[in-house]
C-alpha cells in the first residue's frame, strides 16, 4: 500500500486469515489505510471480499484470526441497499445519520439530489425501484463526515449517469484527504491511483 507515514492510518489490518467451511479464504493479510488512498478489493467469487469487508468494519467478530485497528470513524455501505420500505428516502437518511449527527431536511435534500431522487424525498420506499433504493443509500456519502468509507458493491443496480456520479465523489473524498475501500465488478474509470488488495492465495498486490 501506499506509504503515507506522515499521517496516521485510518485502519490497520494486522494477520488476519479467514476459513470457512474448511477452506482457506485468505491468510496473513496485513495492510495499512490511509488518507487519500482509494483501494479495490480483488478476487474471484467465494474469495471472501465481503468477509474481509465485515470483518474490517466490525461486523464480523469471530471465525477469523488477527486483529483490525479502526483509528478513525468508518462508513460502511454493504452490498444491500438497508433501506427501510415503510420509511420514505428523506426518512430513511435521518435514520442512517443519527449515528454521525443531526442534519438538516435542507441536507437531506441537497444529499437525494444529488445522487438523482429530487422530487422523491418523501415517497414511501417500498414505491422505489432496486436503483433507486441503491440511490438512497448512497446519498449517504453526501452526509458523512467519516474519513473513511468502506463499500461494498456501490455500482450495484445504478445507470451509467449514477455510476459517473458516484466516481465523482470517491474521487473528491479522496482527494480531500479521505480514503475508500471497496469492492467492485466494474473497473472504475478515474484520474487518480487505484491500489489493489488481491485475496486469492492471500497474496497483496
Amino acid at each position: 500500500m501506499t506509504d503515507t507515514a506522515h499521517s496516521s492510518p485510518l485502519l490497520v489490518a494486522d494477520s488476519l486469515s479467514l476459513t470457512r467451511g474448511g477452506r482457506e479464504l485468505f491468510r496473513d493479510l496485513s495492510f495499512e489505510i490511509n488518507a487519500g488512498q482509494l483501494v479495490q478489493l480483488e478476487g474471484s467469487n467465494g474469495a471472501g471480499k465481503t468477509s474481509l469487508i465485515r470483518i474490517l468494519v466490525g461486523l464480523s467478530r469471530y471465525g477469523f484470526d488477527g486483529t483490525v485497528t479502526r483509528p478513525a470513524p468508518i462508513l460502511y455501505l454493504g452490498h444491500l441497499p438497508g433501506v427501510k420500505a415503510m420509511l420514505s428516502p428523506r426518512e430513511n437518511l435521518a435514520w442512517h445519520a443519527s449515528g454521525e449527527g443531526t442534519y438538516s431536511d435542507t441536507a437531506i435534500e441537497q444529499a437525494l439530489q444529488q445522487v438523482g431522487l429530487y422530487g422523491y424525498e418523501d415517497v414511501p420506499s417500498h414505491a422505489l425501484s432496486a436503483g433507486q433504493h441503491r440511490r438512497v443509500n448512497l446519498a449517504r456519502l453526501y452526509l458523512s463526515s467519516c474519513p473513511l468509507w468502506v463499500l461494498d458493491e456501490p455500482f450495484a443496480a445504478i445507470d451509467k449517469s449514477g455510476v459517473s456520479a458516484l466516481e465523482a465523489q470517491l474521487l473528491q473524498h479522496v482527494s480531500c484527504g479521505g480514503a475508500v475501500v471497496m469492492t467492485s465488478h466494474q473497473a472504475l474509470q478515474v484520474d487518480y491511483t487505484l491500489e489493489k488488495l488481491r485475496l486469492d492465495g492471500g497474496i497483496v498486490s
